[in-house]
């Protein structure tokens, strides 16, 4: 993240993490430093997997105590290994214990989701099918969750409720069916926004098509279902299928022929990376 993204959307976020965690003082690391003390401490990777947010780990500290060094071994987006030292931070010894677990937590919550990633990337193979992301993301961790996902070769689908529009199945009820749903969307939205509309059968699917959708997405279909509504729909829309997607189940829709894949899975089911800080060390 540049420092432009990080000072206007992600400080504020951090410092909030900090707060939930001190909210008056660190009563534990007051207790037995009492005073400015020089420390340093190393960042251990405790299993393999693909690393991201070292950027966020390094800020957490650096909001603290501006004048903390912290010392990156490795980038975003590398694989690294069990027993691989990532990262030094050197400073106020009460400043590396206050901010540890606030900064762990983002460091391995973005590190789970990049592995997490990459692995569904991997299953994909040699097909053009983009793989997407959600909304269904932490509450205050949107931000942080769709960054690791495109670290881990993942693309972001909208990031909020102002970024596009997707029709989904309580707006198309609300509106009278698919075809008023997309109309309406036409006459509301400035040209440049694409229309999305998520459909459940085929009936839908041909709807959408004739009200001139411009991404159509098939929700909870079978594989067969979305082999036969792609072929309908024969170039005249993009095609997404989403609906309980994972890693488990991703390459039965590999043959269908759509162009993305949504899966809620990459940034609410995966699992954290395990990363620790240890080996504090008085200077």
């Amino acid at each position: 993240m540049n420092n432009i993204t990080m000072k206007m959307n992600v400080d504020e976020l951090i410092l909030m993490a900090l707060r939930e965690d001190i909210s008056s003082e660190d009563i534990t690391t007051n207790s037995v430093m009492r005073e400015y003390k020089k420390g340093t401490v190393q960042l251990l990777c405790k299993e393999d997997g693909i690393i991201a947010g070292l950027d966020i780990f390094k800020r957490t500290f650096l909001l603290l105590d501006e004048n903390t060094e912290v010392k990156l071994y490795t980038e975003d987006g590398n694989p690294v290994k069990k027993g691989e030292v990532l990262a030094e931070v050197t400073g106020d010894i009460r400043v590396l214990l206050s901010g540890e677990r606030t900064a762990l937590n983002y460091l391995q919550r973005m590190s789970g989701i990049a592995t997490y990633t990459n692995n569904v990337v991997k299953l994909l193979g040699e097909s053009k099918i983009k793989l997407l992301d959600t909304r269904k993301t932490t509450p205050n961790m949107r931000i942080f969750e769709k960054y690791a996902v495109k670290i881990g070769g993942g693309n972001n689908h909208r990031y909020n409720l102002s970024d596009g529009i997707l029709l989904k199945d309580n707006h198309i009820s609300a509106a009278g069916g698919v075809k008023n749903a997309v109309k309406m969307a036409k006459e509301y939205a400035p040209f440049v926004r694409k229309i999305e509309v998520e459909v459940e059968n085929l009936q839908m699917v041909k709807e959408a098509v004739e009200a001139g959708a411009d991404i159509i997405m098939l929700d909870n279909m079978t594989p067969e279902m979305m082999k036969e509504a792609v072929k309908f729909i024969g170039g005249r829309a993009e095609t997404e299928c989403s609906g309980n997607i994972t890693k488990e189940n991703i390459k039965k829709v590999i043959e269908t022929g759509v162009d993305y894949i949504s899966s809620g899975a990459l940034t609410h089911s995966a699992p954290i990376l395990d990363v620790s800080l240890k080996n504090l060390r008085v200077l």
